[in-house]
């Protein structure tokens, strides 16, 4: 049993190891990089299984192991679990399988490209995120590699940086990727409330609990699981966030295979797996998901079967797939659904690497005969039925224009209400103001009780206001990142008023603000004196070509600004959302839209800056797209 417990932390550390392995390798060894690569999964390979063949020895029992302590108060702890049944063995098979395939594969594949030894180490970035997410004992170690998943996801999408759609289709994907995140932090904040105190997925799984909380709690309850199904449905690509899916192919064909066919995409799936024992009586929840699932199979079915790239069907096809998964869960079928799932990813996978080959082989043997005209139909109203579905499914159904309709352009329109925000804003208004609140946290008897309760969410709202003008900036990018900075400020500020507690908090939060806010303004500076010219946000500069080593930093200080596991606002941000009530919708929804819009105004500015076609004309310029 110890032995056990020791290797299931060797499923990180090994993956952890081979990714700063490949940090140090200079990229003009492709041998060496790519060696530790395949030794690095190879070993990870072995260990799986020879770990899965003893714990199926040892009648398939359960592990779980707290593994340390981040952060600890009287009512509130972070800490890392691991766990570890039958639904994490057959995702890290699967995982080391395709993992050690692809590494293989893409070995040759992308022999002198440019990014080889970016690839490696991306790729090698993801796995460590899989691993973590798929052996997580409770929503924040969950949370530790759903975050790495999502960045490995825009890095391996805008590999071809010095193209216009892969960097752009890379931001849509972030985007919509932003959201699931904030939604784990929602789900994490009510779980908070409902079990007060950190649960994991082994207590989940005790019925008699489950069953006790949720009675008292039941519209708590399907508020967790619906979020946690949304998180999941923008995971894995289903209805009506399925658009992203074949957008996210800019990529390499062996990342495309192995995120976005197989491994990635699925996640959605396995959060459902996991969490089922809590929301398996909650028969409105079930219905839901199966009719997210059903929706998402006949669409993503339909618009496979006309598209004109192999990519983008076998992206749909996989998207298809994935809402009967949805179903079989639902329906308690969780032995069906990992088996569909180890199918689904190794079809799709050998599908994605096949493809180059098959299109080589068949490119001079495509005929067209547009027949469909000449099929008779004895009613034309089905006729009618069955061009509009045809034309529907070459349009996507419409799925990518109507997330612009009616999620950003409402925001960029907002934003654009608040030009009058400047330099000159910030300093004699927004600052004062902010400094007249501080005052006022510190001398609450001034003012009365139902002015010190509205005003959380007066604060929230002066934060969202910021960011919103951060998102929407277009000329200067030094605002942008300032507003940005000035958000979390003002997000610390609100949570503040609304409960007493440890000045700690603020600080574990504001204290990675503060520095990966500094070193990234210090880059834009370096940067503007280097090119001796004003660098705005309306189009793309591509600067990492000239600067790589300051594009790397400022990339770093922008993910721990976002609140990503490299600094302590990613602690500090689970720590806000407890101190946030469970009856405070209002506030919990600007702070989360807070947190969206940060990170998307804060990916904008990386991509704007330092990825896409170069704006130097003395540079190539590459294709729009892959």
């Amino acid at each position: 049993m110890k032995m056990m417990t020791t290797l299931l932390s060797f499923f990180i550390l090994i993956p952890l190891l081979g990714f700063i392995i490949s940090i140090v390798v200079p990229r003009r060894y492709e041998k060496q990089i790519s060696q530790s690569a395949f030794i690095t999964t190879g070993i990870q390979l072995l260990l799986a299984q020879v770990f899965v063949i003893i714990w199926a020895f040892s009648n398939f029992p359960v592990y779980n192991i707290k593994e340390f302590v981040l952060f600890k108060t009287s009512n509130y702890e972070f800490f890392v679990d691991l766990y570890f049944d039958k639904v994490s063995a057959v995702y890290l098979v699967v995982g080391a399988v395709l993992t050690f395939l692809v590494t293989i594969y893409s070995r040759y594949y992308l022999h002198r490209e440019r990014g080889y030894k970016r690839f490696f180490v991306t790729i090698l970035f993801f796995y460590l995120g899989y691993n973590i997410t798929i052996l997580a004992g409770n929503f924040e170690t969950l949370f530790i590699g759903w975050e790495l998943l999502g960045t490995s996801s825009f890095l391996l999408i805008a590999y071809y940086r010095d193209r216009y759609l892969p960097v752009k289709n890379a931001m849509k994907v972030y985007s919509l990727y932003r959201i699931a995140d904030v939604a784990m932090l929602l789900a994490m904040w009510m779980s908070h409330h409902l079990w007060h105190h950190n649960i994991t997925f082994l207590e989940l799984n005790n019925v008699n609990v489950v069953h006790s909380t949720l009675e008292g709690h039941l519209y708590t309850g399907i508020f967790i699981s619906v979020i946690i199904s949304l998180a999941a449905a923008i995971k894995s690509g289903q209805f009506p966030f399925s658009s992203w899916l074949p957008r996210a192919m800019e990529g390499p064909t062996p990342s495309s295979a192995i995120f976005y066919s197989s491994l990635a995409v699925h996640i959605g799936a396995f959060l459902l797996l996991r969490t089922f024992p809590f929301w398996k009586d909650l028969i409105e929840v079930r219905v839901i998901i199966i009719v997210m699932g059903l929706i998402s199979t006949i669409i993503t079915s339909l618009i496979a079967r006309v598209q004109s790239t192999i990519k983008s069907q076998i992206a749909y096809s996989s998207a298809a797939q994935i809402g009967i998964i949805f179903i079989e869960i639902a329906l308690g079928f969780d032995n069906l659904a990992l088996f569909h799932f180890a199918s689904n990813a190794f079809l799709r996978s050998y599908q994605l690497l096949v493809s180059p080959s098959v299109v080589t082989y068949l490119i001079r043997e495509q005929f067209y005969k547009p027949a469909l005209a000449l099929i008779p139909m004895k009613s034309k109203f089905i006729q009618k039925i069955k061009f509009s579905v045809y034309i529907l499914s070459v349009k996507e159904w419409n799925m990518d224009s109507m997330m612009f309709r009616y999620l950003w352009n409402p925001l960029k329109k907002a934003g654009r209400l608040f030009k009058f925000i400047n330099f000159t804003a910030l300093g004699t208004y927004v600052l004062i103001f902010y400094v007249g609140g501080v005052y006022l946290l510190f001398n609450e008897h001034l003012v009365s009780p139902q002015v010190i309760k509205f005003l959380p969410t007066a604060f929230s709202i002066v934060g969202l206001v910021l960011v919103l003008r951060s998102f929407t900036e277009r000329k200067n990018v030094k605002l942008a990142w300032v507003l940005v900075i000035f958000n979390h400020f003002w997000v610390a500020l609100a949570i503040s008023f609304n409960e007493h507690f440890s000045f700690s908090h603020n600080l574990i939060y504001l204290s990675g603000v503060v520095g990966a806010g500094i070193v990234g303004y210090i880059c834009i500076i370096i940067l503007r004196k280097r090119e001796n010219k004003t660098i705005g946000l309306n189009g793309f500069y591509g600067y990492v070509y000239e600067y790589p080593r300051l594009s790397l930093i400022f990339f770093l200080s922008c993910i721990g600004l976002a609140g990503f596991p490299i600094s302590p606002t990613f602690v500090g941000e689970d720590l806000i959302f407890s101190h946030i009530h469970q009856d405070q919708f209002m506030l919990a929804i600007f702070v989360s839209l807070s947190f969206i819009l940060d990170g998307l105004a804060l990916i904008r500015i990386f991509s704007r800056v330092f990825l896409g076609p170069h704006i130097k004309t003395d540079h190539e310029v590459a294709y729009r797209s892959a």
